[in-house]
């Protein structure tokens, strides 16, 4: 199904709820294309794409829901889903957490999540990013294997309260490991941006391709406590677990790293370093999101953690009506503040570290103090007097976020970057850090 224009949607959904017969009846409409290539060992392994499309029809009676789900929307298939979700409400028990749905809400301006030109890449566009991604491997006498995937797509909000909401976007993302012949050495880059004029596949191979050639013959280091650089690659994916977890039913139910004694919490103190400051804003032009999130509620600018200080905390409807207090929606579009330095500028003020590419298979081990394991890969290297010396064997991790934004030494340039671990976007500095705890080596590549 090509992407529905606001008022394509607005007239489907219209049709939609006219079946309704429900006391509450809410429409929640997606869909869109995306594309992908994927190479292995220097060949294109597969490509393909999809078109998608969804409605979820949501209809309460008092405090019993049932939902239904479509992806056919002639008349007779929209009544029919309208009919099942009548059906399971009535069948459904009572929820005591549900809350009634929204009615019109106030957006403001659409930010620019969605831009025209990665809407219309064509296959060629994309075999010619990837064309650029395996010459360099081949050039360099490395292994590539990647993931080009570009989509555009659509969603939209109705309700029988009124409401009403729609929203387009686009998104390519890129990610590529380079090896070396016999294995030993390996390089990673990955990046994902609303406009694919930003996304620079040969640039972004070259330097998985620089990390792969200078990082065969690693040496072991023992393990302990080093002063590590996290490129934003590896940063985000430890940073992650700090504002997911910023919700306020679990502070408050103890539940959390944020939760104290009596059902406190930490909100308003100080918790990591006070050069830490962290947002999420729907209209950053280089990570605009949507204003509405999925159950209707504006997207607005939130503080997280403002000089260290937890400024704020995510609220569920209900949870925020219990409380009396604003239900204000998870972090959504990260925002990390950074400094002024290079990446380069971090490695040369160095005297003895490592640098980080990248961290990988994220576990938890302890939530209460959002500590967590996991292992260095694609490039780890030892750095002495402002120089990368040689490449290092790679290493197991047991660290918190919160423990490594108390050991913040520096923060250079916020630059967008991708999870490897959620897919999430996020602007994220590179960060030094002392005293990051590595436990064990790892004979992974």
């Amino acid at each position: 199904m090509a992407i529905l224009t606001e008022e394509q949607a607005r007239t489907l959904l219209t049709k939609a709820l006219s079946y309704s017969k429900a006391e509450q009846c809410e429409l929640n409409l997606s869909g869109g294309d995306s594309s992908n290539i994927r190479y292995a060992r220097n060949s294109v392994s597969t490509s393909g794409g999809i078109s998608r499309n969804s409605l979820v029809v949501s209809s309460a009676f008092g405090k019993k829901l049932g939902t239904a789900t479509i992806n056919e929307f002639d008349d007779a298939s929209l009544e029919k889903a309208v009919r099942r979700s009548e059906e399971l409400a009535q069948l459904a028990p009572e929820n005591p957490e549900f809350m009634p749905f929204l009615g019109p809400q106030s957006y403001g301006a659409p930010t620019p999540t969605f831009v025209p030109a990665t809407a219309a890449i064509t296959p060629k566009q994309r075999a010619d990013m990837v064309q650029q991604s395996l010459q360099v491997g081949k050039d360099s006498n490395l292994t590539a294997a990647g993931f080009l995937e570009s989509s555009a797509g659509f969603s939209a909000i109705m309700n029988s309260k009124g409401l009403f909401a729609y929203n387009t976007a686009t998104d390519v993302n890129f990610s590529v490991t380079m090896r070396t012949a016999d294995g030993k050495g390996s390089g990673y880059a990955t990046k994902a941006f609303n406009d694919v004029a930003k996304m620079d596949t040969l640039t972004f191979s070259k330097v998985a391709a620089k990390k792969a050639s200078g990082s065969v013959n690693t040496k072991a280091l023992e393990p302990g406590k080093y002063t590590v650089i996290l490129e934003p690659a590896a940063g985000i994916v430890l940073l992650e677990q700090l504002y997911g977890s910023l919700d306020a039913r679990s502070a408050d139910e103890g539940r959390s790293f944020l939760s104290k004694p009596g059902g406190k919490t930490r909100l308003g103190e100080k918790l990591v370093d006070e050069r830490v400051n962290i947002y999420s804003d729907p209209a950053n032009p280089e990570l605009p999101t949507s204003r509405w999130n999925g159950d209707g509620r504006v997207q607005e600018k939130v503080s997280w953690i403002e000089k260290g200080v937890i400024k704020n905390l995510s609220y569920s409807r209900y949870w925020a009506e219990k409380k009396g207090v604003k239900a204000i929606s998870g972090p959504d579009g990260i925002i990390m503040e950074g400094g002024t330095q290079s990446l380069e500028d971090l490695i040369k003020g160095t005297e003895k570290g490592i640098l980080v590419t990248r961290l990988w298979y994220i576990r938890p081990v302890d939530p209460q103090t959002l500590l967590y394991t996991g292992l260095t890969r694609d490039g780890t290297f030892y750095i002495e007097n402002g120089q990368i010396k040689f490449p290092v064997k790679n290493f197991r991790f047991n660290e918190s976020p919160v423990i490594m934004l108390n050991n913040l030494e520096a923060l250079g340039k916020t630059e967008r970057t991708v999870s490897g671990e959620s897919g999430q976007n996020a602007l994220i500095p590179p960060m030094k850090i002392r005293d990051f705890t590595f436990s064990s080596l790892s004979d992974a590549v």
